[in-house]
């Protein structure tokens, strides 16, 4: 059973009055594919992600922070939410292994903006990375070659999350999929059931 997979990053109080600047930050360290790709989407809501967005923008890759970063600049508020919807380069099996682009998204919430969560918009993450589904850093021991490539996979996910928390001033994260279960302790048993990752 597919899941999806995020990271929740809550900042520490001093800094979620400048949550953008940190969003800037987040998006400037990710390593977002320079391969061919589809398009990017950039995306600005208000009040709740029931409501329709203020602003959605087609970007054509790869990705330049240059020409996305003056459109967040011109929403503010405590009830925005920013969302860049891009790419990043993953192992992916799809009758063969190929290292491709792979959808991401990557938000910000305003203290007053409902993400759709059970918590209050107050006590809500201040960014987000959305990694897509779960299994695209769980090996399959039925597909060949799952473990080495896979652990790649895993590896690139574990050096970002490393990262943004060494450079952005992080109260708490949290990489959990959709359905509250823990990722790490599904990562654990699916590699012990492999034999774990070579």
């Amino acid at each position: 059973m597919t899941d999806q997979l995020f990271l929740s990053i809550w900042l520490d109080r001093h800094a979620q009055t400048d949550r953008l600047r940190y969003y800037r930050k987040l998006l400037s360290l990710f390593p977002f594919s320079q391969r061919e790709q589809p398009q990017s989407t950039v995306s600005i809501h208000a009040v709740d992600v029931t409501e329709p967005p203020l602003l959605e923008k087609a970007v054509n890759g790869p990705i330049d922070l240059a020409q996305i970063e003056p459109i967040f600049a011109e929403y503010k508020g405590d009830d925005i939410a920013y969302e860049l919807e891009s790419w990043w380069d993953l192992w992916q099996f799809d009758g063969d292994w190929k290292l491709k682009p792979t959808r991401v998204s990557l938000s910000c919430f305003g203290r007053q903006f409902d993400n759709g969560t059970d918590d209050e918009a107050a006590d809500q993450e201040d960014l987000r990375i959305d990694f897509g589904v779960d299994t695209t850093f769980l090996p399959a021991p039925q597909i060949p070659a799952s473990a080495r490539l896979i652990e790649s996979n895993i590896k690139s996910l574990l050096r970002l999350v490393h990262e943004v928390e060494s450079a952005l001033p992080t109260h708490k994260r949290l990489l959990a999929t959709e359905s509250g279960e823990n990722f790490a302790e599904r990562l654990q048993q699916t590699l012990m059931a492999s034999g774990g990752v070579q």
